[in-house]
């Protein structure tokens, strides 16, 4: 029976869990904080897994879910948020070094979409779309039980599709990409605009106004945020007719906290989604519903990737 290792790597904690084949529940996790500032992250990773390893079992392979940018192909972090020293940084063959087993590496959306698809809400689905909506959109993909990475490793990153060429820019720099209208950075932004051109709101025009913050306005009425999560829904719905469009899933699962706004903001995508299909077949039988592994997603997607290199 074989034992996983995984890590998960986040801007302000280092996760990491051993798992054995046939449980869900590890047999031994920690976490540290990331430290980012300071050098050495990778030692601290290091002292993190030996930690955690397990004493009386054999581990088979080592697992990783990363933010930013990653090739799954060579195991290269090419960057990752908060840790600067980790520019191409070859983070599997270090690990391979280190503990003499093989490990992989991929970005932590894809990962959790192929946690949801193995573990979670997407058990059972061959065809999987995978989208978390929080500060920025990312987005895996499952096609006939496969995780979709393409040529680069860099498939997926379905944020950062086009919407409107002439729209907002988005936090890459780019105009008019889904996650600029329907993050919660890409809602923020919304408000501040219109509150600077002097739209009346509960909402305090010289405040930081978070996404939480807006949507907790809207709950008391107000007019400006309201409108603001009905947009993220409008161009949500109009991303997820493109992706329905390319891959046909059979289940669209949601993470992230923008997700958990409700009809708030799904009202608006409901209906933006059947109006951009190009024909209803696409709708059929669709299951639209929300991640289930919550923050354990990250461990549980590195652990996925490692069981499904093992078996191929």
């Amino acid at each position: 029976m074989r034992t996983i290792v995984s890590i998960d790597i986040g801007g302000t904690r280092l996760r990491a869990a051993a798992y054995k084949q046939d449980q869900i529940e590890p047999i031994s996790q920690k976490r540290v904080e990331t430290k980012a500032k300071e050098p050495n992250a990778f030692g601290r990773l290091i002292n993190l897994l030996e930690d955690i390893w397990p004493k009386n079992e054999k581990v088979a392979a080592i697992g990783v879910s990363s933010p930013g940018p990653v090739d799954p192909h060579t195991g290269v972090i090419m960057i990752t948020p908060n840790i600067k020293e980790w520019r191409d940084f070859p983070i599997t063959a270090k690990l391979t070094d280190h503990f003499g087993i093989p490990a992989y590496l991929d970005n932590d959306a894809n990962l959790a979409g192929l946690a949801e698809w193995k573990f979670g809400a997407g058990r059972g689905h061959h065809n999987v779309l995978y989208l978390t909506v929080s500060t920025g959109v990312g987005g895996g993909v499952i096609i006939n039980d496969q995780l979709l990475q393409g040529h680069h490793g860099l498939a997926a990153e379905l944020g950062h599709t086009t919407i409107q060429s002439d729209g907002p820019l988005c936090g890459c720099g780019q105009p008019g990409h889904l996650e600029a209208f329907s993050s919660g950075t890409g809602i923020e932004r919304f408000v501040a605009e219109q509150l600077k051109a002097g739209r009346e709101s509960l909402l305090h025009p010289d405040k930081k106004n978070s996404a939480h913050v807006i949507s907790e306005a809207a709950k008391q009425g107000d007019a400006l945020s309201i409108e603001a999560y009905q947009t993220a829904g409008k161009y949500l719905g109009i991303g997820v007719a493109n992706f329905l469009h390319a891959f046909d899933p059979s289940i669209v699962i949601f993470g992230g906290g923008v997700s958990q706004s409700g009809p708030l903001l799904f009202d608006s995508f409901h209906t933006s989604l059947k109006e951009r299909v190009i024909h209803p077949r696409y709708l059929e039988g669709l299951v639209i519903t929300r991640a289930e592994l919550g923050d354990d997603s990250g461990l549980l997607g590195a652990r996925a990737l490692a069981e499904l290199k093992l078996q191929n």
